[in-house]
């Protein structure tokens, strides 16, 4: 600034803390409004760029967007199954958090079969997944009335054990690109933390990453660089949060409900996030591509 044209302000900004510049970018649409229900939910790329989503025109479905094209019905899930997060395994399997039917349900796309990877009626209702190289699934396991949560830790063999209990409404989670470090968030305490994350699946060491003032938190993706990208249910944006925890950017939302985050695209940049309260997709550009696009990527090149 080349002079002072308000000193005053200038004086009392001087005696206050200085925060980072946070950029604001905007959404546009993907898909038309209200196609999907309010359980709107769980995008997911394939390594064709196919977006998946949940909950298209009627609850238990799984829908299928191609790039440039129209959504259709992929799938309906098992009677009493009712999906919410979706992740990768590899390049033809992807797994389904089934809030109502208390699975980690498997889909082959090949032949669109359903299989049960793990059934635990011990949990609350699986909400988002995160999912390593290797095949080890983690769980988010809220329990909305009691404001309580958990995080379960799936093998590849599908067997279920609780490895961080006692948390708050746990709902977004992923894993750093190193995979050396589990991040999971609370809706309503508004807390994101970090595990570390050992070879078994065993977390420890856990801390806070940042703790925002106001509104609510849903799903949670990780880029290559090791962001986060917090959608705001509720606030109508996504925050960019580095592993340090700084809000680096904030990229606003045309509907308010903003659900769920996933990466895709030709270059891994391109984001697509679920609106419960549209019923729809929006998509905006992020800075990096995401960890999980990376590794699909890895995927096709072991094909």
């Amino acid at each position: 600034m080349k002079s002072l044209r308000y000193p005053c302000i200038a004086f009392c900004l001087g005696a206050l803390p200085v925060f980072p510049f946070v950029s604001q970018a905007q959404t546009s649409d993907f898909s038309p409004e209200h196609e999907f229900t309010q359980n709107c939910e769980g995008p997911s790329v394939d390594s064709e760029g196919t977006v998946y989503a949940v909950n298209y025109i009627m609850d238990g479905t799984i829908a299928q967007i191609p790039r440039r094209n129209k959504a259709s019905i992929f799938l309906t899930l098992p009677k009493g199954s009712t999906g919410n997060g979706i992740r990768f395994g590899n390049a033809s399997t992807f797994y389904v958090a089934d809030f109502t039917g208390h699975n980690i349900l498997k889909v082959d796309l090949t032949n669109k079969q359903v299989s049960v990877h793990c059934n635990e009626p011990k949990m609350n209702q699986p909400n988002d997944l995160a999912i390593t190289q290797k095949g080890h699934i983690f769980c988010s396991d809220p329990n909305w009335k009691e404001g309580t949560g958990q995080v379960w830790h799936v093998s590849p063999e599908g067997k279920a054990r609780i490895v961080a209990a006692n948390m708050g409404t746990t709902n977004g989670i992923d894993i750093s690109p190193d995979e050396k470090t589990l991040y999971v968030n609370e809706s309503v305490q508004r807390n994101v933390w970090a595990f570390d994350l050992a070879d078994d699946g065993t977390l420890s060491n856990k801390r806070l990453v940042y703790q925002f003032i106001d509104g609510g938190m849903d799903g949670m993706r990780c880029d290559a660089k090791g962001n986060l990208y917090i959608t705001r249910h509720g606030k109508g944006e996504v925050a960019v949060v580095s592993p340090e925890g700084k809000v680096i950017k904030t990229i606003k939302t045309k509907g308010k409900s903003v659900s769920n985050i996933c990466f895709g695209g030709k270059k891994g940049r391109t984001c697509y996030i679920t609106l419960q309260d549209r019923g729809c997709l929006e998509t905006f550009q992020a800075d990096s591509p995401g960890r999980e696009w990376v590794m699909m990527k890895a995927f096709m090149e072991k094909k």
